[in-house]
């Protein structure tokens, strides 16, 4: 595909001044023909014949760069502000396709453009591509498109992504540390085992001293670790990781360690947090775009990430739909707190519930802020004692045989 700089006039005279995608110039020239557009002038892009290497080149990277959040998020806010400017969606679409640093958006959004062209909604254009744009985005653009507020949802969208990524990028954060501290301690331990015990055992046995029953044991590990049964155990713990992953992915074994999860002190506090403010920011946004409240339920348990929540969004999809109240279910949750509950029904009750979901958000993203900063705050010097504890559990193996030589000697 190439693409061709135009200039044309439609029935009316009016100037337009775009780009057109086709395999060839006679192509183009028929698609615009079809558009109703006179053709006055048509050539090829001159980006185009400078940089065919460079656009092969995105072609392929395209297929290996995936689109995260901020991507997205760039995206509908710029949609928002040219839809809010007047734009035409047609142009707005193609002004985003061709000015998106991501190669793979930037392909995706041409397929929308010519799929709307063709006379699609944008949501049904959008849901052409689930791996990209989920259930809760095309959700919202419908809704958009049937209440002619567009450029507020997408705005809306923006926001819910960037809460979204910060939350995500907070909990990353904590996690990070003790994982790499974790790695480190594991490789310094392997190499001081592997490497340089059994240098020191070698001058041990020369001197012909009797090794401590310390210095005996982790030398034992050492050879171990150096011993083609350390592959078998490396082996063992990886197919126990991968039958976890089988586990997890059925329904029984996700809610079984979901729950199990939860229970656990500390970290448990911090997974319900997390549950109830991503259950609230995206129920909340989702019906205050306009979505229906059972579409919203179908979409939240979907996106729910934690069974023990999905199975409680079922249970107040099923009552909402024999005419019940939100908030009941939730009374014998095992994920809600009896805050979130009456917070739920005064917004029933006062026929504000997407304003109160969106103020629970708001208190549980702050208390997700806080338990992952106070988490962060215990784990550190857990994590230094951690570490020190493995290499001086080490070192004190070697320096016992020198203390043994050193009495011997006296």
């Amino acid at each position: 595909m190439v693409q061709f700089l135009y200039k044309a006039r439609d029935e009316q005279g009016s100037l337009h001044q775009n780009v057109v995608i086709a395999e060839s110039i006679d192509l183009a020239r028929s698609q615009l023909s079809e558009k109703g557009l006179w053709v006055i002038e048509i050539e090829e892009s001159k980006k185009h014949k400078k940089a065919v290497m460079d656009i092969e080149l995105d072609g392929f990277f395209s297929e290996l760069m995936g689109v995260g959040l901020k991507d997205l998020v760039i995206f509908c806010r710029q949609f928002s502000t040219l839809i809010n400017a007047g734009v035409a969606m047609m142009r707005s679409l193609n002004i985003l396709a061709l000015q998106t640093e991501n190669p793979k958006l930037a392909k995706i959004l041409k397929l929308v453009k010519d799929d709307v062209e063709q006379g699609e909604s944008l949501s049904a254009a959008f849901g052409k591509h689930p791996t990209i744009f989920d259930r809760l985005f095309v959700s919202m653009i419908k809704a958009g498109e049937t209440g002619g507020v567009l450029d507020e949802v997408m705005n809306r969208i923006a926001l819910f992504m960037e809460n979204r990524a910060k939350l995500s990028a907070k909990i990353k954060s904590a996690m990070a540390y003790p994982a790499v501290v974790s790695i480190f301690a594991i490789i310094i331990f392997f190499v001081m085992l592997t490497v340089i015990l059994p240098k020191f055992s070698e001058i041990f046995s020369k001197l012909g001293s009797e090794l401590p029953a310390y210095t005996q044991f982790l030398i034992h590990i050492s050879e171990f670790l150096r011993s083609p049964a350390a592959f078998l155990l490396i082996i063992s713990l990886g197919a126990v990781g991968y039958g976890f992953k089988k586990i997890y992915s059925l329904e029984r074994g996700k809610y079984f360690f979901d729950k199990l999860f939860l229970g656990i002190p500390i970290i448990g506090s911090l997974l319900q947090k997390v549950a109830v403010a991503r259950f609230s920011r995206t129920f909340g946004t989702l019906i205050k775009s306009g979505v229906p409240i059972l579409t919203s339920l179908d979409i939240v348990e979907d996106s729910s990430g934690n069974a023990v929540l999905a199975k409680s969004v079922r249970e107040i999809r099923e009552e909402v739909k024999q005419g019940g109240m939100i908030h009941k279910p939730l009374e014998n949750s095992e994920i809600f707190p009896p805050m979130v509950t009456s917070m739920i029904a005064v917004g029933e009750e006062t026929g504000e519930l997407d304003l109160m979901l969106s103020k629970i958000a708001d208190f549980y993203d702050a208390e997700v802020e806080s338990a992952v900063d106070s988490l962060t705050a215990i784990l550190e010097p857990i994590m230094m004692v951690f570490l020190g504890g493995m290499v001086g559990a080490v070192i004190v193996g070697m320096y016992l045989p020198m203390f043994k030589i050193f009495d011997a000697i006296h």
